[in-house]
């Protein structure tokens, strides 16, 4: 579905489906944040509040795993995101050609 990270092919290379007239602008980035947040918001209470680390460890390491997380789930959620709107027939996918 991908050509690159994150740009969406034109077409499908296996079914030939244009998918160049998607819009999914902002919302896989806000969806990223979103999941990440409440992933990773619980973990860093309970890091401190039981293994009490030094403040800079603490922060270098939950800085690593949510860019890490963010990096994994960014593309994810793209196609999420494009899948949904193909599967609704959205901006363009439900028009006969």
């Amino acid at each position: 579905m991908f050509n690159s990270y994150l740009k969406v092919a034109d077409r499908c290379p296996v079914c030939s489906e244009e998918l160049y007239h998607h819009r999914a602008d902002d919302g896989p980035a806000y969806l990223t944040i979103l999941v990440v947040g409440h992933l990773m918001a619980p973990l860093i209470h309970i890091a401190f509040t039981r293994f009490r680390p030094d403040p800079m460890v603490l922060a270098t390491v939950f800085t690593i795993g949510c860019v890490a997380l963010s990096l994994y789930l960014l593309p994810r959620l793209k196609g999420l995101v494009v899948s949904i709107q193909w599967a609704r027939r959205m901006h363009g996918f439900g028009q006969a050609a």
